[in-house]
């Protein structure tokens, strides 16, 4: 056996030893303990039923988090705390967070720099509802589309009490979207007339992605009424791609640039004087170094037909490629303010009056390398720019010839002098909701009601500077004479190169140009409820429960591009409108029948059913149904067994979305072809050895057709709660909880996959794919055209498990400690593939990587806490384990760009122990991302006072600086952000203070 305790992958079986290590850790404090509240509760209503009830029986899994939690792992935003459980999936957040360069999604969401959103079961943050206080929150606003999950942003983190994760679907009992589970954040009801103060930083060691919070909230109450006073300031700065080794170029560990979008130029062309247009014949070139071109007599580069890879002039090579990385973000700046307020008045005894009022500013900003200008049919920028026609006397055109798209591959031109694109957002959030809660008696049942009403704006601005008109561009290199006559037209210099530093385009030319985009979005909810819940009757094991309930909903949303986007005359991928909304009028019921009470092994069995009728204007009235089994043998366990039903309606975004464009780089099957399929290419109009595209525009857009996508959701389980025996065995409390979940969604929303496509059309020329393709005379693939539909499948399986026990207070103080577990069993994916035929693709342990989605089958957290006197000490262990990734889909693209390989198709793999080797793997070859273990630590300490409540706290995330893995497949700085966290240890430190 090899010694490979220098390795970071050396330990092989950390999974095993893992669990290990907790158990040993819960054994060594004696045995099991609960971190569930010690005194006894009345009835609550608890997160997945309306039902009131004893929250220490919770008839569906539920993890309840606390602001302490929340506030002790040093994170300032909920969101990213609630990424790290092991029960959340991949969602968006500031290192995962594109800012729309490369397109915008297919679903119509848009590209929300700054937001954060959370995923359950991974099944998308969009089949994940977000409540607060049991209500539906507003989703979120992008100025880039209509999105269709919440961003967590705009809650109020200062208003926080706790969080309710259930982990069961529950369309039964709240409607759309809760398919992986829903999220119920529970405000603050402190009321107790003190000032609570706290300030809190932190940054990385090197120095970089400082972020800043303060947070003030006060509460008083009078003789009927009652108020509550929140506001909080959060500003995180952000982290340049360049500041991490990881993010420092296009590919982890590979020293070059990947654009042939360059500062000096990159013109591949054909020249009439030098015979047929053949792959042969064409030219690749680019400007030298240092050369300037002045558009005057004697100021243009000199060019040699007869040679071209001379004079001022060389054949374009990879060395001449642009590395964008440096100038790109790692993590985007956001700065945040939140308000939020809430009161109280007693009407009568048994009538209460409530209101909320919230209210979120959000600031974000995201940062790209300069706007890349590709001309010609192989650049696929945009009808102006694939059609630009040059003349041989543009004062700046150094080749003696018109250059047409009859002539024109690819002309590339990145202009340093323009700055990087900034896309700034401000997104502001308001939420007004009146409420009326009662009781009343009938016989001697207590009935329960309220009624409630709500209002939502979420309104997006986004201002993106660094942007070029494109059809200004195609006048300012056209006729010198039509450019004259354009007001403010300066011909533009494509073929000037950078010179000495300076630059060869001016400022006069980029301000015809150039132009500040402006996009809005915006998404408004109007909702109101109304519930009554009580008993029945009685029946010899108990009380029938029983909850009805109404809602009616609306939704309307909005995006609107800058007009020179909609006009189609912006460089950048192009966006539409979409403007729409629904209606919805929903009745629930619940009811719970106790069946035994008392009985030998049935201390107490419940049988539980809710139904749902879901009316929307849209597309007609769907119902759900859901039943479930509650059974207590014992004082100690309660065993639960569930099937549902769940829906979710698609949003505004897929509904209504007129149109999106999104860049990804896809395998063409027509490179390297031979036999029926080269013929089948030829046909296509595909010439031999072409050259590829690197990225392909995918274009599609809402479908008003849509019908909402259907699950059946299968849990079992059991809680266990210890009483007495915790005594005994020296603990304080003692909790256990295994959850088994089968979720099987049909009915999905999505586009066919356009590499389905494109393979589909190449084997079988069927125009039914083959019309959805647009070549260029030149073979590469311009863009695939696709709509969304109700298409795909998912069914994923997986085990939740949690172990949580505290010892009793002593000489030596309290322990604590929690474990929290998720097995992936299953995830397996069925879209349409070639053919029609259904292709099933299991995603358990695999990484995708172009949008940031892992799906690790192992994902593990163990918390440990020591509280003496006046200090305490936790240290939180996240554990992931290792995903694979396909690798040969980089094969179009390295090749290229002419990288050579070992004989074999081309893998950008690890070798087992670095990163960025190139080696044959076989097809279609694989990425090993290794296991990791992340430790965190925190130090806390309660200054001892009279009237004033000071705490310190000092802690670091990462503390021993474990290395992030490389993602070979992910095209947003080298790993995925979903799962892993930003390089570096992290520091950080907070004051609270109560008056």
């Amino acid at each position: 056996m090899n010694a490979q305790s220098n390795t970071p992958d050396g330990w092989q079986h950390r999974p095993r030893l893992f669990s290990l290590l907790a158990g040993f850790l819960i054994l060594a404090a004696g045995g099991l303990a609960s971190a569930l509240a010690e005194d006894t509760l009345g009835e609550v209503t608890v997160t997945g039923s309306r039902i009131r009830q004893d929250p220490l029986e919770a008839r569906a899994p539920v993890q309840v988090l606390t602001s302490a939690d929340i506030e002790k792992s040093g994170y300032v935003s909920v969101a990213d705390y609630l990424q790290q459980l092991p029960i959340s999936g991949s969602a968006i957040n500031r290192t995962n967070n594109t800012a729309g360069n490369l397109g915008f999604p297919p679903d119509g969401s848009g590209t929300s720099t700054g937001a954060a959103e959370l995923d359950l079961r991974y099944l998308g943050a969009k089949r994940t509802l977000v409540l607060v206080d049991g209500r539906r929150w507003v989703r979120g606003s992008s100025a880039s589309g209509v999105s269709g999950a919440v961003d967590l942003n705009t809650i109020p983190s200062s208003a926080i009490e706790s969080i309710e994760i259930l982990q069961d679907g529950a369309s039964t009992t709240y409607g759309s979207d809760a398919i992986a589970g829903v999220v119920n954040v529970i405000t603050k009801k402190t009321y107790d007339g003190k000032l609570n103060l706290s300030a809190y930083y932190g940054s990385y060691t090197q120095g970089d992605g400082a972020g800043t919070e303060f947070d003030l909230s006060w509460g008083t109450r009078g003789e009927n009424s009652r108020i509550l006073f929140s506001t909080s300031y959060a500003d995180q700065k952000g982290i340049s791609s360049g500041n991490r080794t990881i993010s420092r170029f296009g590919v982890p560990g590979l020293p070059i640039g990947l654009s042939s979008g360059t500062p000096q130029g990159a013109f591949f062309f054909w020249d009439p004087r030098l015979g047929p247009q053949t792959p042969d014949n064409e030219l690749g070139l680019a400007l030298n170094n240092g050369v300037l071109n002045t558009g005057q007599a004697g100021g243009l580069p000199a060019y040699n037909f007869n040679n071209p890879c001379s004079s001022d002039f060389h054949c374009f090579s990879n060395a001449d490629r642009y590395n964008f990385q440096p100038v790109n973000l790692l993590a985007t700046p956001n700065r945040r303010i939140n308000l939020f307020t809430k009161g109280e008045i007693d009407l009568a005894e048994s009538v209460l009056l409530r209101a909320t009022a919230a209210y979120t500013d959000r600031q974000s900003n995201s940062q790209a390398a300069p706007e890349p200008l590709f001309f010609g049919p192989g650049g696929a920028g945009g009808v102006w720019l694939e059609n630009v026609v040059i003349p041989a006397n543009q004062p700046y055109n150094p080749f003696g010839f018109t250059l047409n798209p009859s002539n024109i591959d690819t002309i590339a031109r990145r202009p340093l002098e323009a700055g990087p694109r900034v896309f700034a957002q401000t997104v502001n959030t308001v939420n007004l909701s009146l409420g009326l809660d009662g009781h009343f008696n009938a016989g001697r049942q207590t009935w329960y009601w309220d009624v409630t009403g709500s209002w939502f704006r979420n309104q997006a601005d986004q201002r993106k500077t660094g942007d070029f008109n494109a059809r200004n561009l195609s006048i300012a290199l056209g006729d010198p004479a039509v450019c004259a006559a354009t007001p403010r037209c300066v011909p533009f210099n494509l073929f000037g190169g950078q010179g000495t530093g300076s630059g060869s385009i001016t400022r006069a030319m980029l301000d015809y140009v150039t132009y500040i985009e402006k996009d809005a979005s915006e998404q408004v909810l109007t909702d109101i409820t109304a519930n009554i819940t009580g008993h029945l009757f009685d029946l010899p094991a108990g009380p029938v429960g029983l909850a009805l309930g109404v809602e009616r909903r609306k939704e309307s949303g909005d995006f609107t591009p800058d007009a020179v986007v909609v006009a189609g005359e912006s460089a950048d991928p192009p966006a539409s409108p979409t403007h729409g909304g629904f209606t919805v009028t929903e009745y629930y019921g619940e009811v719970v029948v106790p069946l035994l009470k008392g009985a030998p092994l049935a201390r107490k069995l419940d049988l539980s059913g809710a139904v749902r009728t879901s009316d929307y204007d849209l597309f007609g009235s769907k119902t759900v149904f859901k039943a479930g089994l509650t059974w207590s043998p014992a004082g100690d366990l309660t065993v639960r067994a569930s099937w549902s039903e769940g829906l979710r309606a698609p949003n505004i975004g897929e509904l209504f979305n007129t149109g999106s464009r999104f860049d990804a780089a896809i395998a063409d099957p027509c490179q390297g072809a031979t036999g029926a399929i080269a013929a089948n290419c030829a046909t296509l109009g595909v010439p031999q050895n072409f050259t590829p595209s690197t990225q392909v525009g995918l274009t599609t857009g809402g479908n008003s057709s849509l019908l909402p996508e259907e699950a059946k959701t299968r849990t079992a389980g059991f809680t266990y709660v210890a009483g007495g025996i915790a005594d005994r065995i020296g603990l304080s409390r003692v909790a256990m909880e295994f959850n088994y979940y089968d979720i099987k969604l049909t009915k999905a929303i999505q586009p066919v996959d356009a590499s389905n496509i494109l393979t589909s059309c190449v084997t079988t020329l069927d125009p039914f794919y083959c019309n959805s393709i647009t070549r260029a005379t030149t073979g590469q693939i311009l863009r695939i055209d696709n709509r969304l539909q109700n298409i795909a499948g998912i069914n994923t399986s997986g085990l939740d498990w949690s172990i949580s026990l505290a010892t009793n207070p002593g000489a030596l103080g309290q322990f604590r400690f929690t474990w929290m577990n998720n097995q992936l069993l299953k995830y397996d994916e069925r879209v349409p593939g070639p053919g029609g035929i259904i292709v099933r693709t299991d995603r358990a342990g695999s990484e995708v990587g172009i949008a940031g989605r892992g799906f690790p089958k192992y994902k593990s957290t163990l918390i440990a806490s020591w509280l003496k006197s006046d200090w305490e000490v936790t240290l939180t262990n996240r554990y992931i384990s290792s995903l694979h990734e396909p690798c040969g889909g980089f094969t179009s693209i390295f090749a290229f760009i002419g990288f050579s390989a070992p004989p074999g198709p081309l893998g950008l793999c690890t070798n087992g122990t670095s990163a960025g080797v190139f080696y044959s793997t076989g097809n279609p070859g694989t990425n090993k991302l290794k296991s990791e273990i992340y430790t965190d630590l925190l130090i806390g300490y309660s200054v001892p006072l009279q009237k004033t409540s000071v705490k310190l706290q000092l802690g670091a995330q990462n503390l021993f600086d474990r290395e992030t893995p490389v993602c070979r497949s992910c095209t947003i700085n080298g790993f995925d952000g979903t799962l892993y966290p930003i390089p570096g240890r992290f520091i950080y430190g907070r004051v609270n203070l109560q008056f």
